[in-house]
């Protein structure tokens, strides 16, 4: 197999989990005899600084002619009162390509499941994805209009934009355990009383999957005193940032979970949920393991390789079993010597015939 990926590094630690997400790339050419052009491009506050804008003509060209495209992180201090930030480059990035569906799967990795804030028991039970729409809502919608004593931001969902990410869930849905929680606040506000509506309609298409509603507040809750009841979450734009951030803290650390954002043309993006983390960067101190899956999880999604997605997962999954931690876990690891373990459980648990 022949494939182009972009690879935006960006900020802080972006370019070192990067790094590592190049290197578990390149085994994998030659483990499973595949062809993949790592294509360097400027995003973020890093292109804000070369070019004057954070999402420049020739990134978004380069990523619209690849198969798939990788991003480690953005944004900094360095940037809080630049006229460009790195974050709007993010929403440019999103729109020009059409990244509907942000998907997080979240589970806890039962060796470390110890430093989930849940009880080990249920940090067990934790096995579920959030579908957040991305392109609609609160961050999109117009007007938004700020003056000095008045501030306005507009939240508009069409029926289209609903309807297109609820499938996507039930779809979803159908691979997994076969249910879906549409998460809203329907008592409120009027565009969540059509999601409501949308998502009822939806549903009728898959009597196989179960269907329940529940308000933002009551999920957020539930998040941590019943995790184990969520399947496949499915929800509006600001409540899925939200709470997939919430969620994201049930595995232990911002380092362990990786992202997808799917456009109905094919093309996506994957990236870790974790942030930009400016005060360890350059020192080798980022746990690698949420970039790294994010590997696996576009090897899978985009690629169709299965094999080789769990092949990094099982080795990631072998490191921890070992011992190794980075330091966010309690470990000493650093993000080079945590990779290399990585690459090198690879290829011990290569089949016979490849690395061995």
């Amino acid at each position: 197999m022949e494939k182009t990926i972009v690879c935006l590094a960006g900020d802080g630690i972006g370019p070192e989990i990067m790094e590592s997400a190049k290197k578990v790339l390149t085994l994998t050419e030659r483990l499973y005899e595949h062809r993949f052009h790592l294509q360097d491009e400027a995003f973020g506050g890093a292109a804000i600084d070369q070019c004057g804008q954070p999402f420049p003509a020739k990134t978004l060209e380069a990523c619209l002619a690849s198969d798939a495209v990788l991003l480690g992180a953005i944004g900094g201090p360095k940037w809080d009162n630049a006229t460009e930030r790195p974050e709007k480059g993010l929403l440019a990035l999103r729109s020009a390509l059409g990244l509907y569906a942000n998907v997080r799967p979240v589970e806890v990795d039962e060796a470390v499941a110890y430093l989930s804030p849940l009880k080990e028991e249920s940090a067990k039970d934790v096995h579920f994805v959030v579908v957040r729409e991305l392109t609609g809502g609160i961050y999109f919608s117009q007007p938004k209009e700020r003056t000095a004593d008045q501030a306005t931001d507009t939240l508009t969902y069409t029926r289209k934009e609903i309807e297109r990410i609820v499938e996507y869930a039930f779809q979803l849905a159908q691979t997994r355990r076969k249910k879906v929680t549409s998460i809203d606040k329907a008592n409120v506000l009027e565009s969540s009383k059509l999601w409501r509506e949308v998502a009822e309609e939806v549903s009728g298409r898959y009597p196989d999957v179960q269907l329940e509603h529940l308000l933002v507040d009551a999920a957020a809750m539930e998040l941590i005193v019943h995790p184990g009841r969520f399947d496949v979450i499915v929800t509006e734009n600001l409540f899925g940032d939200i709470l997939s951030d919430e969620a994201s803290v049930l595995a232990g650390s911002l380092g362990m979970l990786p992202s997808a954002s799917h456009s109905e043309t094919g093309l996506s993006l994957y990236e870790p949920i974790h942030g930009s983390a400016p005060d360890i960067a350059g020192q080798s101190k980022a746990n690698p393991i949420a970039m790294l899956r994010s590997v696996a999880m576009m090897l899978e999604q985009s690629f169709g390789l299965r094999e080789e997605a769990q092949a990094i997962e099982n080795a990631i999954s072998s490191v921890l079993r070992s011992g190794r931690r980075t330091g966010d876990l309690g470990g000493t690891e650093t993000t080079v010597s945590f990779t290399d373990a990585v690459l090198e459980a690879m290829e011990e648990q290569a089949p016979v015939g490849r690395g061995r």
